[in-house]
């Protein structure tokens, strides 16, 4: 059977994908090729509407709620909500690209400290509503006003005014130029609800997204169907959706297999191989997104405040080893900074450091020290197989004359009680679209996040002369010398940037490009896929 005759079967859904890597390859192609040749051919069949979407996910909460103020990662609410039940100004599309979404323009000034906003024309709430520029000022004011307790309250600090110019601008003032504002409209806590008398009510869900809300169980279940007059052409194909939450990873990897649901979040990778024997009914998806994995140490807190001693903690890990026994491959190592290779300023030529016992111990030589002991807490609360990197790691640092002390601490209670409470830990990210987000959170002197209590006035100096800075040349080599600067100075190891992999049922369709600013196609599965 020639190729020709093979894409046009996956095309119609005439072949497995088991049979189709297997014909193509005894064809001539490897087994790599023949699998991306399938994935884009059979997803470029034209959407079809209809059916009942069950989608299985980790992280649910009882303690959510469906207010966009209180929202944290939780799948159940990130998912439904902003993924489905709300637009927001703007989008990160497929391919990793800046996409206009209630925003059909946006224009900055020279300075990037004015943006304008024009709205699209003739959306509609689910209630009947007309979206206009009234919407956009409640929905974003929500966050900013003084006794606003929003998570998204520091994303909005630097707005000195948002103000309407008629039904369908939106004018925002900030206090400082941001080449990057347009990307943090993106915030999942950031979406436009539909306001009256200048005040949205949050508990009752109505946006303009592709799925108007039905019912909430927190922590266990939402229920949503689809918006018949959503604006957005080729998006919002399934009838209804159901969201389970599914926190125990056997239990949903066993929901998977057996047919329970459509697809899951955060796949096993232990057990990953059980799912490519059903090959021909679960598709495995994985991409490189922002997500990564670090160790934060107190600067300020001996013996960390020693950069001599930083530097031997981060050649004394081996994160080649990491990332085929912690990931299993579904990764690359980090280089102690949380810039990935999906972040539009990465630097691919700064040299992932290598593990070197020797180098370590001739930085705590440095040090004064000729041993050393820490303390490093552990739970996999913190991120999954962050027990395991901490034994591994205490393992390897044994070689340098570093004796890393495990702390095991519960689950429960984590990030409440040991994560920026104590000096060296384990932490997980899942970054941010931008490079200027995730240093301003996290690495800046004044960031609401520095679990290092790391200060650099050079590093601040480059922060603070890139976020205005339009021309993208000179930006990239800004965020270059601060990546480096945070590798070679910082507080934190980043051993692995760790790969989104979740699974969907071979019934499933989408689109020839995925998402990996979030997993599941950046929160966005439910709008973006279909039934074949």
């Amino acid at each position: 059977m020639n190729l020709v005759t093979l894409e046009a079967l996956a095309r119609r859904r005439k072949i497995s994908r088991r049979d189709f890597i297997g014909l193509a390859v005894s064809a001539g192609l490897t087994v790599a090729a023949a699998d991306r040749l399938f994935v884009s051919t059979a997803h470029a069949a034209t959407p079809k509407q209809g059916g009942h979407f069950r989608l299985g996910l980790a992280g649910a909460n009882t303690s959510d709620s469906n207010d966009p103020a209180t929202w944290g990662t939780s799948a159940l609410t990130n998912i439904g909500l902003w993924g489905a039940t709300y637009n927001n100004l703007t989008e990160v599309a497929p391919d990793g690209q800046l996409a206009s979404e209630l925003a059909e323009t946006i224009e900055p000034s020279d300075d990037a400290k004015t943006w304008v906003f024009k709205l699209r024309k003739g959306v509609t709430f689910h209630n009947g509503k007309t979206l206009d520029a009234d919407d956009v000022v409640a929905s974003l004011n929500y966050h900013r006003s003084p006794d606003s307790k929003s998570a998204a309250k520091a994303i909005l600090s630097g707005v000195s005014d948002i103000r309407t110019d008629g039904k369908e601008t939106v004018i925002v003032t900030l206090t400082e130029g941001n080449a990057d504002f347009p990307y943090m409209c993106t915030d999942y806590h950031l979406v436009i609800g539909a306001a009256a008398d200048g005040k949205i009510d949050w508990e009752r869900p109505v946006g303009t997204g592709g799925y108007q809300f039905v019912s909430h169980d927190p922590g266990v279940r939402m229920v949503l169907k689809r918006n018949p007059n959503y604006w957005k052409e080729g998006r919002a194909h399934f009838e209804d959706v159901e969201l389970i939450g599914i926190n125990d990873i056997v239990a949903r990897m066993n929901a998977m297999v057996a047919g329970e649901v459509d697809a899951i979040s955060r796949a096993d990778l232990k057990t990953l191989p059980l799912l490519s024997r059903h090959s021909d009914k679960i598709a495995i998806e994985e991409v490189t997104g922002t997500q990564h994995y670090t160790m934060p140490m107190f600067t300020d807190t001996a013996p960390f405040n020693d950069n001599n001693v930083r530097l031997a903690l981060k050649h004394a890990i081996d994160r080649n080893v990491l990332v085929r026994t912690v990931l299993f491959g579904h990764g690359v190592p980090g280089n102690d900074h949380p810039i990935t290779p999906a972040n539009r300023f990465y630097a691919s030529d700064i040299p992932v450091r290598d593990y070197d016992p020797d180098k370590a111990k001739y930085y705590l030589k440095q040090a004064g020290h000729d041993t050393l002991q820490v303390n490093l807490s552990a739970a996999d609360a913190a991120f999954l197989g962050a027990v395991d990197t901490a034994v591994l790691f205490k393992e390897q640092a044994a070689k340098a004359g570093i004796d890393v002390n495990i702390l095991r601490e519960p689950d429960d209670g984590y990030w409440t009680d040991v994560w920026l409470k104590k000096p060296f830990v384990m932490c997980f990210w899942a970054g941010r679209p931008t490079e200027d987000w995730m240093f301003s959170q996290v690495y800046s002197e004044d960031a609401p996040w520095n679990d290092t209590h790391w200060k650099n006035e050079r590093f601040n100096q480059l922060l603070a002369e890139a976020r205005p800075e339009l021309d993208e040349t000179k930006r990239r080599a800004l965020y270059r010398e601060m990546q480096l600067i945070l590798r070679d100075e910082g507080g934190v190891i980043v051993p692995m940037y760790a790969n989104y992999v979740f699974a969907r049922s071979t019934k499933v369709a989408r689109g020839e490009a995925i998402a990996a600013n979030w997993e599941l196609d950046g929160w966005k599965c439910i709008e973006r896929w279909w039934f074949a």
